[in-house]
């Protein structure tokens, strides 16, 4: 029979991953392909680097179930109806995608296909459910996310498929490019080695960290997750977002923790759920990725150059605000941020310093592991007031009564300031290893004095919206 080209992307896993599967259902040999197309090319820094190291880390997977990962660079169609002249393939898998550039890329892609009379199909598993069978009684898309969870919170998601035992290979295999030669590293210059010891990378490491967080920290995730010095999240988002862990996988592992009476499960089930509308809003309103999603917020007098000396002091966590630094800090030696924190920093840009919300958008998409363009886009629109939110747009967090709130001890600052400390920790120490040399930063130096009055720019920020012409 004529080989399968299962086209690798972000499931970079062998169990509940409906691709394989039909592509093994086939019944002939399969060749998993992963392409550095353009839509994974235009990466940032540090999402590409990581995907890279899953990328190694799943070749050595598949090559122990006898099978190989062809890497190729190009564009997606021209490179896939290469290879279907290569091995004579007839079909191709690959696992749905939802945000607007990939699914521009899919749709050129089945189309190319189909004209060589290629059966070219996608199949869900980035999801729990696909965002068109989720509608209201009318009929439509939910635009708020507490009726969106009621919708979906009972519904089956289906069983979990274990991984295959092996893959079949083909007589003979079509050549591959060197990983090392894409230089997916280039980007970090010498933060990587700084960011590397704190990834989980592949999917057996994911599973670990999804039991170790279902066993005990769950119980208490409803609360400890509001504190950025605690270790009370699960970290997931870093390996959900390359597909090195399912959705439903996650999903069964926190409704057996409910079940079991660890009553902070049902906050970590509607985590889940919350990156599902995400991709729910971005299906539908894809215009969120880019621009406001709500009308007429396109004229909001947000400051859009970031050149200027706030924007510059936000991303070098430098703002003299203890709360935004720890965690523009912490994002940039990690490449985590916890999410009270990315609140935090997000509220600060686009209200305290009236600067756009892209320019936080597109600093995130620079700098995180578990980078996301929906949840990114939903995230910061969500801050700025410009996205989806049944809570007025007006909301103004104050990171100096949040730091006293949630991280009333201290830690989270000395984890991640080094100014001024008599012993300053090794993680605060080592921002000063990661940045850009030409950022001209010690540790020796004075913390910075506030580049804004906390009062004054919540001040500011309510007037220009209060007075918005819309």
């Amino acid at each position: 029979m004529a080989p399968v080209i299962w086209w690798v992307r972000k499931d970079l896993r062998l169990s509940d991953n409906a691709a394989l599967t039909e592509a093994i259902q086939q019944g002939g040999s399969v060749i998993p392909v992963f392409i550095l197309d353009e839509v994974f090319s235009t990466y940032g820094a540090c999402p590409l680097w990581r995907f890279g190291l899953g990328v190694a880390h799943f070749a050595e997977r598949v090559e122990k179930l006898g099978s190989r990962l062809i890497l190729r660079q190009g564009n997606a169609a021209d490179v896939l109806m290469s290879l279907v002249r290569e091995t004579g393939a007839q079909s191709v898998r690959w696992s749905r995608a939802y945000d607007p550039d990939q699914v521009a890329r899919d749709k050129a892609v089945k189309s190319a296909l189909s004209d060589m009379n290629v059966d070219a199909q996608s199949v869900p598993g980035h999801l729990l459910f696909e965002p068109w069978s989720v509608q209201t009684k009318d009929g439509g898309f939910y635009k708020v996310y507490t009726p969106f969870w009621r919708a979906v919170q009972d519904r089956d998601v289906g069983e979990v498929p274990s991984a295959p035992d092996s893959i079949p290979a083909p007589e003979t295999w079509p050549q591959s490019d060197r990983l090392d030669d894409w230089s997916l590293e280039a980007g970090m210059r010498r933060g990587a080695s700084v960011v590397r010891q704190h990834l989980t990378i592949g999917e057996e490491a994911a599973a670990k960290r999804l039991r170790a967080f279902a066993t005990d920290a769950i119980a208490d995730y409803d609360e400890a997750r509001d504190f950025p010095g605690q270790e009370g999240t699960s970290r997931l988002s870093e390996n959900l977002a390359w597909g090195e862990i399912s959705p439903r996988t996650c999903w069964y592992a926190g409704r057996r923790a409910l079940e079991d009476g660890k009553a902070g499960a049902e906050t970590f089930l509607k985590e889940l759920v919350w990156r599902e509308f995400a991709y729910h809003l971005v299906w539908h309103t894809p215009h969120i990725t880019e621009r406001s999603w709500r009308d007429g917020w396109e004229t909001f007098p947000w400051r859009e150059d970031e050149t200027l000396g706030d924007a510059q002091a936000w991303k070098r966590g430098m703002t003299g605000e203890p709360f935004v630094d720890a965690a523009m800090r912490e994002m940039y030696v990690t490449g985590h941020m916890h999410n009270r924190s990315r609140m935090i920093v997000a509220s600060y840009l686009t209200k305290h310093l009236m600067m756009h919300w892209r320019i936080g958008q597109k600093w995130f998409e620079e700098c995180l592991v578990d980078w996301d363009p929906a949840s990114n886009a939903m995230g910061w629109q969500w801050a700025a007031g410009s996205g989806p939110d049944a809570a007025p747009y007006f909301r103004v967090f104050n990171p100096e009564t949040q730091l006293q709130k949630f991280d009333k001890d201290g830690e989270y600052q000395r984890r991640w300031l080094a100014e001024g400390a008599s012993q300053p920790t090794d993680t605060a120490l080592s921002y000063f290893d990661a940045v850009p040399r030409s950022w001209g930063l010690s540790h020796e130096d004075p913390y910075p004095k506030r580049i804004v009055d906390l009062s004054d720019g919540r001040k500011r920020a309510l007037e220009a919206y209060e007075n918005r012409s819309f």
